[in-house]
């Protein structure tokens, strides 16, 4: 078993950039439903680890139930400890990876916690190490 797994979009890449020691499985620019439809299901992803870490929600579109798409990949992983990073944008995108991880009784990480790039969605490098902590 992995000691731990990131997974999701662009601010997973981020973090996995900072946890070198994690096995990353990112893409940015990846919606919820194209990583749970082509990672998860269509490559039988490695979905075990000690703790994991997830950033999804960000580059959903209001047509993707995130809630459903995470919940489905919340019910395919087994870990310890999971840790959701909340997306800085999207309020109805934020709620949906809130519920999910209240659901399960896991993590949270809020993004507009940790210093932000002028782009407002993704961390500086500062913003990276800071969430990267939180998950140790």
């Amino acid at each position: 078993m992995l000691e731990c797994l990131i997974l999701g979009d662009s601010l997973a890449v981020g973090v996995g950039q900072v946890r070198t020691e994690c096995a990353t499985y990112a893409k940015s620019g990846i919606n919820s439903y194209d990583y749970v439809n082509r990672h998860v299901f269509n490559t039988g992803g490695n979905n075990e680890a000690k703790s994991i870490i997830i950033s999804l929600g960000s580059n959903d579109l209001k047509n993707i139930n995130t809630f459903e798409e995470l919940d489905t990949l919340r019910h395919l992983i087994k870990a310890d400890r999971v840790y959701w990073i909340i997306p800085a944008i999207k309020e109805e995108k934020r709620q949906a990876v809130q519920k999910v991880a209240e659901k399960y009784k896991d993590f949270v990480i809020d993004a507009r916690q940790h210093q932000l790039s002028a782009d407002g969605v993704h961390p500086t490098g500062k913003g990276y190490k800071s969430i990267a902590e939180k998950t140790k």
